[in-house]
């Protein structure tokens, strides 16, 4: 299908203490259970972007050259006020030219949506969230937890052979 990753990661890049696990999570958990153990290929912002580049474009086409959006969804994501580029796109992506399957990873319990920009409301109207719950945190690196089973459903088929 000419696409290099199998998801584009999206999470809040701000540097506060919720945000030194969503970051580890990004960076070391994710890599760890779905590249190493799993086979795919993910793109990361900071890891996958390079200095130098131009953001903007280079987010557009590692998004293009992905099959599905991974966003991880936080309070610092949800009460933020100004959403990232790459989240705009990502949602006009997905729900504007319908090209992109969105999974939605609950890092947090969020409680109401209420607070969430619309287009992502819509999206779990339509197909709710995965949880991440606090005893993933004993063995985050399980690929069999029922945690990464949901997010490996909702991952396209990996070429290598489990």
């Amino acid at each position: 299908d000419g696409k290099t990753y199998d998801a584009y990661v999206i999470y809040p890049k701000n540097h506060t203490n919720e945000a030194n696990f969503v970051e580890y999570f990004v960076y070391q958990i994710m890599p760890e259970i779905l590249e190493n153990k799993c086979g795919y290929k993910l793109c990361i912002y900071g890891r996958d972007i390079y200095p130098g580049e131009d953001t903007v474009s280079a987010i557009e086409k590692r998004m293009q050259s992905s099959r599905r959006l991974i966003i991880l969804l936080t309070h610092q994501l949800v009460n933020c006020k100004e959403h990232t580029y790459d989240q705009h796109i990502a949602l006009y992506n997905a729900l504007i030219q319908n090209d992109t399957k969105v999974i939605l990873l609950e890092m947090e319990r969020i409680g109401t949506y209420g607070k969430l920009q619309e287009s992502l409301r819509f999206i779990i109207k339509q197909q709710g969230t995965i949880k991440w719950k606090e005893q993933h945190t004993v063995h985050p690196q399980s690929p069999s937890s029922k945690f990464w089973k949901q997010v490996r459903y909702h991952m396209p088929p990996t070429l290598k052979s489990s």
